[in-house]
This record gives C-alpha cells, structure tokens and sequence, in this order.
C-alpha cells in the first residue's frame, strides 16, 4: 500500500487539483485526508494554508464497476418487490366498532360567539430592505473603470471558390512543413471548408498518427492553434479551423460523455463530489452538455487555466 503525500494550497479544492495533477488521476481515484482546511484571516493577516494527505486508490476495473452496478440495481429492485409482496401479505384485519352509549343532548341551543372586528385600515406592503452587501457591490462595479472589450472578428461564409482554395492550400503548406520538420514520413492531408459554420475541416492519414495526437489530444490541440493563426492572418473575417485525425475527434467526445455518466452515478451514489482533471474549453464543454439534462448531478468549472477543471456534484434540493 502506497503511503500518503502532503499538499497545500490556499483552499482545500485547490490543494485536491494539485495533488490530481501531480498523480494524473481524478479525485475519485484518491484517499484524502484534511490535516487543515485553511483560512483566509483577517485581510490576509494571519491565512493559513489548507493541508491534506492523498494517496492513490487502486481504480476499479470498467467490467467490475458495471458488474457492481448491476448487482446494486438486482437488490434494489428485490428490495422493492420483497416490500409490496410483504404488504399484499399482510391485509388489514376488520376492525370491531363497539358500541357506544350516546349521551343525552341538552336542549339548550348553543348561542354564537361574537365575530371578532376586522381591522379597518389594511396592512400596507413594506418595501424590502435594500440588501447592504448588494448595494456596496453595485457601488464597487460603479468605482470600476471598465475595460473595453476587444471586438471578435465576424465569423462570414465564404463563398468564393478561389478564396477557398486560397486558404486550404495555405493550411496545407503549413501542415506538410511541420510534418517534415517532425520527419513524420509520407502524410495524406485532406480539407474541405464548411458552408454552414465557415469553418474549414482538415483530416490527415499517415503511420503513426499517435503523435500528432498527443497525450489527451494536446499535440492536435497545439497543431490547429498554430493552423488557426496561419489562415486567419491577413482576414478581415474569422475562419474556424478543426484537425483531426483517425477520428480522435470523435472518440474522444464518445469516452468523456461516457465518463461523465459515470462519475455522475458515483457522485449519487456517495453523495460526495468528483473533481475532474484539467481540460480544455472544448473537452469541459462536452461534460456540461453530457450532464445538463440530469436529475440529480450539476457541472461546475473552477479554477484557471490552464488547470481548469469540472466538478460534478450533487444537485441542492
């Protein structure tokens, strides 16, 4: 059994992302104990730092969670048949009604009781309290210079053929350069520019594919970047880019959706939040959309980039 490793970090979410990324697994896959969850003080006079202690839990294996799943399903569903066999079982006996002597009612006629006085002046709503903590925000945001926001480029269709040629064959001089560069050996490069979304798709074919994917697709991820600021350089209007290749793409959304369902079941079942590893905007988007529509989970991203993370957590009721 492994021993335990000491974090800390400013707050105790931030001292589990550390200890994520240094390990490379998800907090689910981690003991943790809290040695001190921090304090910020008193305007930062006197903060502690949050403490904790991990170590690696050894995961379960994908066919031992599913067997796991189903048994817990099996008992819950016996569970519920056992409880309305034990109800049909068990009818209600009838219930003697004894007889009871009815005293005699006097003649005397009750005599109502006087209405009590409605109020003649009518309670007027109070205005609410103006919140004190929600004025002195707005007051902070009105002393704010605010910055100017930078216009993004307009994303425009284009619809001219040779424009179109113009830009894959720019995307593609690139490409074939960084191939060579990398001596990646023959490559087939294939593009085609979207007219729905203007945005130019490129595919590429080859030995060895594994390394322009990199780990978690971050070598693809680079690679369109760079590509991005090739083709956009010079245009008045925004091409969107997209690499791919062996259908990474594709993949890749296919496993996070399924691991998104996944930690969700975990997350309900422990009723103990998850925190994901770093991802990037696109990956994390793809758990938001994963898990919007469930009943009992939600999705939060924390921290900066470029450790920023999701967590899955249980829905407030």
């Amino acid at each position: 059994m492994e021993d335990y490793i000491q974090f800390s970090a400013k707050t105790k979410s931030e001292a589990i992302t550390k200890a994520c990324i240094e390990l490379g697994v998800s907090s689910d896959q981690l003991d943790i104990q809290v040695i001190t969850e921090g304090s910020n003080g008193f305007f930062g006079i006197g903060s502690k730092p949050a403490i904790i202690k991990v170590r690696k839990v050894e995961p379960v294996s994908e066919e031992q969670e599913m067997k796991e799943i189903v048994e817990t399903v099996k008992l819950d569903s016996f569970k519920e048949e056992a409880l309305v066999s034990v109800k049909e079982e068990k009818k209600p006996e009838p219930v003697k009604q004894e007889k009871r002597e009815t005293k005699p009612v006097s003649e005397k006629p009750r005599q109502p009781k006087p209405a009590k006085e409605k109020a003649t002046k009518e309670k007027q709503p109070r205005e609410p309290k103006k919140d004190f903590k929600e004025s002195k925000q707005i007051r902070e945001k009105a002393a704010k210079p605010v910055k100017p926001v930078k216009p993004a480029k307009p994303v425009e269709i284009i619809t001219d053929p040779e424009e179109i040629k113009e830009v894959e064959n720019r995307a593609k001089e690139f490409l074939r350069d960084v191939f060579a560069s990398m001596n990646l050996g023959e490559v087939e490069i294939t593009s085609e520019y979207n007219t729905t979304d203007g945005s130019l798709e490129v595919d590429f074919e080859g030995e060895d594919m594994g390394i322009l994917i990199g780990k978690r697709g971050q070598t693809l991820d680079s690679l369109q970047y760079l590509t991005s600021l090739v083709v956009n350089k010079g245009k008045s209007n925004y091409i969107r880019v997209k690499l791919d290749t062996e259908d990474y793409r594709k993949r890749r959304k296919e496993t996070l959706e399924n691991l998104a369902r996944g930690i969700a079941y975990k997350v309900r079942k422990t009723r103990k939040p998850v925190i994901l590893e770093p991802m990037n905007p696109y990956e994390r988007r793809i758990i938001h959309s994963a898990l919007q529509g469930n009943k009992f989970v939600e999705t939060v991203s924390e921290g900066e980039e470029p450790y920023r993370h999701v967590v899955v957590k249980l829905k407030r009721n």
